[in-house]
């Protein structure tokens, strides 16, 4: 059965996307029209007599591929929250053929000849920005090579896309394939939720006692808390040798050893013949970092910072464990169990203590009033189809000086969908996405406002004696939802009109997290923190002398944790600017360690084998982009707590300034040029040591 285009909900562009329609029936029927129109916009564009025009190449073929990217956003939107069989089926069938087109699109000499021909003088400054990153991802697309070069870059992107598939399917086996029996003596000191799946999982098999996993909800808990140490052992060399050559025989199969050097020597070759020296200077072409040695430096610097933390968390760890654990002389797996012990002496908190506060509407409520003093707009409850009754949708407003006829007092600026709670069908973790946007439209001349997905997994409010309270959320859940709005703050409150340099769109990989780590400090300030709090029962703000105790412990050991983040960056650096493929990638970690480790892990523990980030995620050259990140967020805050008032509440000139300078301009010039407007220099690392209590 044929369905006409008007009655496809993906076809539909009138308005916002119609979520409650959307079936995944619809799905080929609407990638096949709009390919098919993306394609024919591309010949039409990159025919020879086709004007090489800014508006007409934008009015032809961005109007084309701008409809494929939003229709596929939607079902790729509802594959990963609303998940079902043949949703699943009809994003897959349709993934190659999607795929295939942006590739393609990516590297057509005849595209990039027209773009070349472009006379940029005529260009806005919007325009020449876009028009450069565009020159730029067409030479990093193969774009500029030719005949054997060209094929033979085409089979690497493939062969490259294959081993990572490999990696990640080898570390998901190796730790799916793990099971140790436990007594129920064993199991001294392990939570009781742990207990509990851990026994359930034992009796689904028709066994007694605990089946333990290598997956995180059953591996840490039992690492923090669990007071067997044979049982830690046991674990922790199953999960430190997963994927490798030290692994059991039986997992043998599993080795990423290979893997590993294969696709770092296809790495090498890609960055050859791109011609660089080698991938670590190819990765960083579109960063802010303007070297591998500027990168290497900085992570130096910042252990060399870091360190004496580190050594005292250490210390502190040892002296504990022989006072109190009588534990003299710690192996790894002891490590985060000592630190468990230590936090719960000295701090004196629980986590579902604090909870109780965080009630989400009431958070909710919180962050829209510090959205709406200090960037000056309205946040309001709008209307939309939505794909499951626990969405809202919301509408950002500004308001415009009072016009003497009575005409309207506010302007749209954009809208967002909030997706809080967990549920069946729907993927783990928090992210923010992209619906639509803001781009001046050049088919029509008519502004699109920018749309947002809000997505977190929260837990949902329980019933208690028959009355629905509202979901709790712990401290990280409030942070984790700060995070995601100053994602969507970027993309909503840009004010560029150029679609591909708008909100996050051309925004360096190492400087994309810095307005969302940037919200993150709002939660840990007592000025906004009180206004949104209120005790699930008594309705009572979070108190004062709580609060002091999270904040004592929001630097536990922040010296250890940064110099673990600190020799994966360098690791993954240095494994792409100066190793040589072929060689074991163990000796140059361990090179690594004996400069910026203060714990050593046994000479058999394999984390490269696993390391997901940079063998099968977009990372590789580029982990150390978090840190990045985190200096120029850590630095942007700083601004405002120097103009703070005398309750600490934010200073709303300090809040236009941010806006006007980073959040309104986009990708639309280089992150650096942005951070100066903002701060009138460079970004400086003080902030970072002393927000991490390393000052």
């Amino acid at each position: 059965m044929s369905m006409s285009s008007n009655t496809n909900p993906l076809l539909d562009f009138s308005g916002l996307p119609l979520f409650d329609r959307i079936q995944p029936a619809h799905v080929p029927e609407a990638m096949g029209v709009l390919l098919a129109q993306a394609n024919a916009a591309l010949e039409q564009t990159t025919a020879t007599d086709f004007e090489p025009d800014w508006r007409a190449i934008s009015a032809t073929l961005d109007v084309a591929t701008e409809r494929l990217s939003r229709a596929w956003g939607a079902v790729s939107h509802l594959n990963s929250v609303q998940d079902t069989p043949e949703l699943r089926a009809a994003y897959n069938a349709s993934l190659g053929a999607v795929t295939e087109f942006w590739t393609r699109l990516g590297a057509d000499e005849r595209l990039y000849a027209k773009y070349k021909q472009i006379d940029t003088a005529a260009l806005n400054a919007e325009q020449r920005r876009a028009h450069e990153l565009a020159l730029r991802n067409f030479v990093l697309s193969g774009a500029e090579l030719e005949g054997e070069a060209k094929s033979r870059f085409a089979a690497i992107q493939e062969r490259q896309a294959e081993l990572s598939q490999v990696f990640s399917e080898h570390a998901l086996d190796a730790t799916d394939r793990f099971s140790h029996l436990a007594t129920p003596s064993d199991m001294a000191g392990v939570p009781q939720d742990v207990l509990q799946a851990t026994a359930a999982a034992a009796q689904a098999k028709g066994l007694q006692g605990h089946l333990l996993s290598l997956k995180m909800p059953c591996y840490l808990p039992i690492m923090q808390f669990g007071q067997n140490r044979g049982l830690r052992e046991r674990l922790y060399r199953a999960y430190a040798t997963r994927a490798s050559d030290q692994a059991d025989a039986e997992m043998a199969d599993l080795d990423n050893s290979a893997v590993i050097r294969e696709i770092l020597a296809l790495r090498q070759e890609e960055a050859s013949l791109l011609g660089h020296a080698n991938f670590a200077e190819l990765s960083l072409v579109p960063k802010m970092a303007r070297s591998p040695q500027e990168v290497i430096g900085f992570l130096r610097d910042l252990a060399q910072r870091a360190r004496p933390f580190a050594e005292r968390d250490v210390q502190e760890m040892r002296d504990f464990a022989r006072e109190h654990l009588d534990l003299h002389d710690p192996q790894a797996w002891d490590w985060p169990f000592i630190a468990e012990r230590l936090k719960e002496a000295r701090y004196a908190f629980s986590e579902q203590e604090v909870k109780a506060y965080f009630t989400a509407p009431k958070v909710l409520q919180g962050l829209f009033q510090i959205i709406e003093t200090l960037f000056g707009v309205h946040i309001r409850p709008d209307e939309a189809p939505l794909w499951n009754p626990a969405v809202k949708f919301f509408r950002i407003e500004r308001p415009l000086a009072a016009a003497h006829d009575g005409a309207a007092t506010t302007e749209l600026v954009g809208q967002f969908y909030l997706d809080q709670p967990a549920r069946a069908g729907k993927r783990g973790g928090a992210w923010m996405d992209d619906v639509r946007a803001r781009w001046l439209r050049p088919d029509n001349g008519q502004l699109q406002t920018p749309v947002a997905h809000l997505v977190c997994n929260f837990a949902e409010g329980a019933v208690v004696d028959g009355v629905q309270q509202p979901a709790l959320l712990t401290h990280d859940d409030v942070i984790t939802l700060f995070h995601e709005f100053g994602h969507g703050l970027h993309h909503m409150l840009t004010q560029v009109n150029e679609r591909d340099v708008s909100g996050i769109s051309g925004v360096e990989w190492d400087a994309v997290e810095l307005p969302s780590q940037f919200m993150e400090n709002f939660c840990w300030e007592w000025s906004v923190l009180k206004h949104m709090t209120a005790h699930v029962q008594s309705g009572q703000p979070l108190p004062r002398d709580l609060f002091d105790r999270m904040l004592a412990a929001r630097h536990f050991q922040s010296g250890l944790q940064t110099l673990r983040q600190i020799e994966f960056s360098l690791f993954d650096m240095l494994l792409h600017a100066e190793h040589a493929p072929e060689q074991d990638v163990m000796a140059l970690l361990q090179r690594v360690r004996n400069e910026v480790a203060v714990l050593q892990p046994p000479h058999w523990a394999r984390t490269p084998h696993t390391f997901s980030h940079i063998f099968a995620g977009g990372y590789a050259a580029g982990y150390y982009s978090y840190k990045w990140a985190e200096v120029l967020s850590a630095d942007a805050y700083a601004a405002f707590e120097e103009t703070a008032g005398a309750d600490g509440s934010p200073s709303v000139d300090t809040g236009r300034r941010y806006l006007d300078t980073i959040l309104s301009a986009g990708g639309s010039r280089p992150a650096m040029e942005s951070f100066k407007a903002f701060r009138g220099r460079e970004p400086n690392i003080d902030a970072l040591l002393r927000h991490q209590g390393m000052a």
